[in-house]
């Protein structure tokens, strides 16, 4: 009788990820990466050597953190990096106060973008009153 692999769903299957360097995304969407030491049965994490990373286009800045313990429930992904992978990537690295100008910049040419459509669908009859306070 031959068994299928067993694959864990639960908190437990993160412990092939011990002690390997992972990038963890939060709900609030920031990208932590950073050496997994330790997690609970509630999928609490605790990462040594972390990093905020911060891209922009096609570049990308890091944000020291240290050690780094995440909440369970405000993890949406999580996975293992591959050095050899992350080192050939088109990515360049900039100094983070560049790279907070460019996401400053970036989110001001979305509201401004967001701005005209609202305009646009107002004077077509739709309600737009939601885009401030909604929080879906």
């Amino acid at each position: 009788m031959s068994f299928a692999p067993q694959f864990f769903t639960t908190a437990e299957s993160l412990v092939d990820s011990l002690d390997k360097k992972i990038l963890v995304l939060l709900r609030d969407g920031r990208k932590i990466l950073g050496v997994l030491r330790s997690y609970d049965q509630f999928a609490n994490l605790v990462l040594q050597d972390s990093l905020e990373r911060i891209y922009v286009r096609d570049a990308y800045g890091d944000i020291e953190r240290g050690v780094f313990i995440i909440r369970g429930e405000n993890v949406v992904l999580l996975g293992e990096i591959d050095c050899d992978v992350e080192d050939a990537l088109p990515l360049r690295q900039l100094p983070i106060q560049d790279i907070l100008e460019m996401q400053r910049e970036e989110a001001e040419e979305k509201a401004r973008k967001d701005k005209l459509r609202f305009q646009l669908l107002h004077k077509q009859g739709f309600s737009v009153d939601f885009a401030d306070s909604d929080l879906y």
